[in-house]
């Protein structure tokens, strides 16, 4: 019997419902063809929005109680259901963003791995930090984190699956017992619709809640303000730019019930080739760099945007290779005619500067909404007297630094802003003790240090932190990607001498779950 193929209706999913009350119709883009895709995305309306997430309230008093177990064979049940439309998906994917069908498969991946970590964090139970003090003479106390409600989630545009409807925010939320509003991104609709599907069939075979997800449409900001402001809504996930980000922490804080806004923005990501790394490797690195700038077109949100190096003939031979190495590398398509525009005003807004030279260009035309890549270099000087080359350009683009010596590298990275990454190139162990001003410097810049390596690319594992000092995220506390990514969406609540049998099963006397908890200083698995 031939597979039915799942249709894109253009509509909202308002918990299980499929709706579309509103006028104001929209439809994607297909940048590689620079064209309109066929399907018509119709608009959440505010009436659609408030029942999106009543229902989403409605669901979490039942959802916040499924067991551990449960909310495990939902997620599961998620990834069957993307597996069932993998190949709808993949071809929405590449039709609405431009790019390859490689990394739609590699994405898809990623999200399916990451709803199964997530199942598996669940099943271990470990993860609530369940804290007993009972000593003798004293109150009985027991702490654990516990949801805190509905979450609103913007999808991402550069990265489909992974960063959006069902991307690290959902799974997370989805995890820690939160329903999930998602505000889909306009670029990529029919994606989050296909994807919004899945999670709908997840939901109703494994008896989860009506309204434990839903995803609107749109096209501006209106929708996403209204969302942001419901008094329902508990917290916000976001991935995008700082000055969306910015906007949305604003009007969070300025709420009656002021919440926390997650936002994952901006970032230059440094890289600091040491003297060692550049005389020994200098043509390998260029090489390398040149690969991690154009990846994805330089739609990453940790691509190198900003290589520093002390002046000398190794610097030189490095940026003379990286303007080589880069200069034979076909642009590739952007994913959207609005972010090639950006790319291309950010770009020429650091090129009408003063002090800089050229390092590499793509001079040949190419196609719409293809990317020139483009490297500059600067002297250390002129980059600390002028904070417009400390600006991340979304796209292709780096800018090298000519560092003077030690102490104005050290002196450099102590004036850049939060940073998701700092690199470092060595091949020389006693470098990195001549040099540990400057490696302390980064550390107090970012959220993760990499050792001879290139940014781009987030292994998605527990240990994992992608997140940085502001503006890289709105909280440097917490991370985007990992499993404690589950932290943003849960807050400590302590009971203080109740029964045993009222108590949550993380907390029993006879620990039921088998989970590690710390009793009274002791970390173990052992029931009282």
């Amino acid at each position: 019997m031939e597979k039915q193929k799942a249709m894109i209706t253009g509509k909202n999913y308002i918990g299980e419902e499929l709706s579309a009350l509103g006028e104001t119709t929209y439809k994607t883009i297909n940048p590689e063809k620079n064209s309109e895709n066929e399907q018509e995305f119709i608009e959440a309306t505010k009436d659609e929005l408030n029942t999106a997430v009543e229902k989403g309230s409605k669901a979490f008093d039942v959802y916040k109680n499924k067991s551990a177990a449960e909310k495990a064979r939902f997620l599961e049940a998620i990834t069957s259901e993307f597996e069932t439309l993998k190949e709808e998906l993949i071809q929405i994917y590449v039709n609405e963003s431009g790019l390859s069908e490689g990394r739609a498969n590699g994405e898809f991946g990623r999200t399916v791995a990451q709803m199964h970590s997530f199942a598996e964090m669940l099943r271990e139970g470990s993860w609530v930090e369940a804290i007993i003090s009972n000593p003798e003479g004293k109150p009985d106390i027991r702490r654990m984190l516990t949801p805190v409600g509905p979450i609103a989630v913007f999808g991402a545009s550069n990265f489909p699956f992974a960063f959006s409807t069902a991307g690290g925010d959902t799974a997370s939320a989805l995890a820690a017992g939160c329903p999930v509003v998602v505000k889909s991104h306009p670029m990529h609709s029919g994606t989050g619709e296909l994807v919004s599907s899945a999670i709908i069939k997840a939901a109703t075979k494994t008896g989860m809640p009506d309204g434990v997800f839903s995803n609107l449409n749109s096209s501006g900001i209106e929708v996403g303000q209204w969302l942001v402001k419901h008094p329902k809504i508990k917290a916000v996930g976001f991935t995008g730019s700082i000055k969306a980000g910015t906007a949305l922490c604003r009007l969070a804080a300025g709420r009656e019930e002021p919440i926390p806004v997650y936002a994952e923005m901006g970032s230059v990501n440094p890289v600091v080739a040491l003297p060692s790394a550049l005389n020994e490797r200098g043509d390998f690195w260029a090489e390398q760099y040149a690969g991690s700038i154009t990846l994805g077109t330089g739609q990453f949100c940790t691509a190198p945007g900003l290589i520093l190096g002390i002046k000398g003939d190794a610097l030189d031979n490095f940026i003379q290779v990286l303007g080589d190495s880069i200069r034979k590398i076909d642009p590739t398509c952007m994913l959207h005619p609005n972010i090639k525009a950006q790319y291309e005003k950010s770009k020429n807004e650091i090129l009408s500067q003063q002090g800089f030279t050229e390092v590499a260009d793509f001079p040949d035309e190419v196609n719409p909404n293809y990317a020139q890549q483009k490297v500059i270099a600067v002297e250390g000087n002129v980059f600390m007297n002028n904070k417009s080359f400390h600006n991340e350009v979304f796209g292709p683009f780096s800018v090298v630094v000519k560092c003077e010596n030690k102490s104005q590298l050290t002196a450099i990275i102590n004036n850049l802003e939060g940073q998701l990454t700092a690199t470092v190139l060595n091949s020389k162990e006693n470098e990195l003790s001549e040099f540990k001003e400057t490696i302390d410097a980064l550390k107090g810049r970012v959220g993760r240090l990499i050792f001879n390596g290139v940014p781009t690319g987030v292994e998605v594992c527990a240990a994992m932190t992608h997140g940085g000092p502001f503006p890289a995220t709105s909280d440097s506390k917490f991370t985007s990607v990992g499993l404690t990514a589950v932290k943003r969406w849960v807050r400590p609540v302590s009971f203080q001498d109740w029964p045993d049998f009222v108590l949550p099963e993380e907390l029993k006397n006879g620990n039921p779950m088998g989970i590690t908890r710390n009793v009274n200083g002791k970390v173990t698995k052992d029931a009282l």
